[in-house]
């Protein structure tokens, strides 16, 4: 059993005669008895089948190790990890809040309450806002609604995991009596909505969407429910999401996408794209760690907005992988996820959560940008690249080139991001050591070699070297994407294209806009992805896109 132990744990190099030298041949098989072994220096204990599962996964995870290795890294390439080492007390007292955060927004015009009350379920943000405003609805009213609507579609969607109806209709009374007393709070006052069941909520469970947390209680409220309740929204539901933030499928079924419930809705913000679309709220929280707003927000048809790395709080939200989750909104168009991005951001930085002490300036609008100055890239080597929805995407092109849009090729870094997606599977088997370690991974629904029990036990095999040569090579990665971006104010890329990944890894903000459907009938997206902490820009960007087109006002019919 020891002669495996070096070909295992020195990747390719061995020892010759007391001394390390590169390995000259392919390296061997990765087999039982070489995990085996190996688990027995880690205080591991999986099973002869559990072992057999990880073997592809640890042939893929080696692949990625002899492709970074041959990036060179000169001494002083540091990792893109920051540590802050003051305590959260020291934190607190040095953040201060910004004075004035969001700047201003468009005019919305004259808006009316529908004769068809059903036909709220469709009206944007903005709108909703302006009826209660104007006091020609209540938010108890708008409340009652969508809470009818929740319970009405749920069973088809699958998208809800609590109703938080006594909750709801207390702060709706509340936000009544406010805008009544002339104490109006803003845009989101009174404004239904929901939240990614990974969030915390006191008095309600946070189940994470998996089995071994269905019973789970937080005695917190997340920072995005504090702040959206402090802007007056209502929270209504706690959404689906797929088990620990992956995929469709959670303890209770598979969140559907109401274009077409026999398919699934994607993930893993899966309930907020869902209820989203459905018109059962005028808008949710997500998250995305590597495709779990924008991958949705395709399925569903839902404009989706990933923001900048760091610049919304993720305290009391389940962390997958802590250098690169992000929080954003799902709504029905670009203006309505300024308006809560523009809360979510509202009081500054949170010390509860490091990353937000990096952002060096507040959101603001920008809806005021004049178009014909902007400089926008388009990623020419994956729109040449054919694909299902290629026609949608470059009309998407032509819609800005006529609103005077200056459009340029461009092209990305050369590194492939693909070898650095175990960064994310070995932050998310630390951050779920004790399940793996306990066996309750048992306990979840999927089981599947790509299911995270497998996942999770796989990357317990990654090197610290390695992470951290992977971390160092983040970092020229992102110095490379400022180079390529330089005088850009966004680019465009298909959602599903290796900018995905790259971006998600360098922290970009993107936002998913809904551009057309598919020959079946089924939504599709392109994405726009902006400088970083440039979210106002890139919002008035799509805005204007969303504005030249009507596809963010199409809807399904359930």
């Amino acid at each position: 059993m020891k002669k495996f132990l070096p070909a295992l744990l020195l990747g390719s190099a061995c020892f010759a005669g007391g001394a390390f030298v590169a390995r000259p041949t392919a390296p061997e098989e990765i087999t039982v008895p070489i995990l085996r072994a190996a688990q027995q220096l880690m205080g591991l204990d999986f099973n002869d089948a559990q072992l057999d599962s990880t073997r592809r996964n640890l042939t893929g995870y080696r692949d990625s190790y002899e492709t970074l290795r041959k990036i060179p890294l000169p001494n002083g390439v540091a990792p893109s990890v920051v540590f802050d080492p003051r305590p959260l007390r020291l934190r607190q007292t040095m953040v201060a809040a910004p004075k004035d955060n969001a700047g201003k927004l468009p005019e919305t015009g004259k808006v009316k309450l529908p004769g068809y009350r059903d036909e709220l379920a469709f009206y944007t943000v903005r709108q909703l806002g302006e009826l209660l405003r104007t006091k020609q609805i209540s938010s108890e009213e708008l409340t009652k609604f969508f809470l009818a609507r929740l319970q009405k579609y749920d069973s088809k969607l699958h998208c809800v995991i609590t109703l938080t109806e006594e909750l709801a209709l207390q702060q709706a009374r509340q936000a009544d009596q406010e805008i009544k007393a002339g104490k109006y709070r803003g845009p989101l006052h009174g404004i239904p909505f929901g939240v990614k069941d990974l969030f915390s909520a006191k008095g309600y469970k946070t189940t994470w969407g998996s089995v071994p947390y269905k019973d789970q209680t937080l005695d917190e409220d997340a920072a995005v429910v504090e702040r959206l309740r402090a802007a007056g929204a209502v929270l209504l539901a706690k959404l689906t999401l797929g088990e620990l933030a992956q995929g469709d499928v959670w303890f209770g079924e598979k969140t559907r996408t109401p274009w077409d419930i026999t398919k699934g809705s994607s993930g893993s913000s899966a309930g907020s794209a869902s209820a989203v679309a459905a018109g059962l709220l005028p808008f949710a929280i997500g998250t995305e760690t590597l495709g779990s707003i924008i991958s949705p927000s395709t399925a569903c048809g839902v404009t989706g907005l990933r923001p900048t790395y760091g610049r919304v709080s993720r305290a009391g939200a389940m962390a997958l992988s802590w250098t690169m989750d992000k929080a954003g909104p799902l709504a029905r168009s670009a203006e309505d996820c300024a308006l809560v991005l523009a809360a979510l951001t509202a009081t500054g930085p949170d010390a509860r959560d490091a990353a937000t002490l990096l952002a060096p300036n507040s959101f603001r609008y920008a809806f005021s940008t004049d178009l014909k100055k902007m400089r926008v890239g388009f990623v020419k080597a994956a729109f040449d690249q054919p694909y299902p929805t290629k026609a949608n995407d470059l009309a998407t092109l032509e819609v800005l080139r006529k609103l005077g849009v200056e459009i340029v090729p461009i092209e990305l870094p050369a590194i492939a991001p693909g070898a650095l997606r175990f960064v994310l599977t070995a932050e998310g088997a630390a951050a779920f050591d004790d399940l793996t370690r306990s066996g309750r991974d048992g306990q979840m629904v999927l089981q599947n070699r790509s299911a995270w029990p497998n996942t999770f036990r796989s990357s317990r095999f990654i090197p610290a070297v390695e992470y951290i040569q992977a971390q160092r090579v983040r970092s020229l990665l992102i110095e490379q994407m400022d180079e390529k971006l330089r005088g850009l104010d966004a680019y465009l890329a298909p959602s599903f294209s290796s900018s995905l990944v790259l971006t998600n890894l360098t922290g970009h903000p993107a936002i998913a806009l809904p551009n057309g459907f598919t020959v079946a009938g089924l939504p599709t997206t392109i994405t726009f992805t902006g400088q970083l902490y440039e979210e106002g820009k890139l919002l008035a960007l799509a805005k204007a896109y969303q504005d030249a087109t009507e596809f963010d006002e199409k809807h399904p019919v359930l």
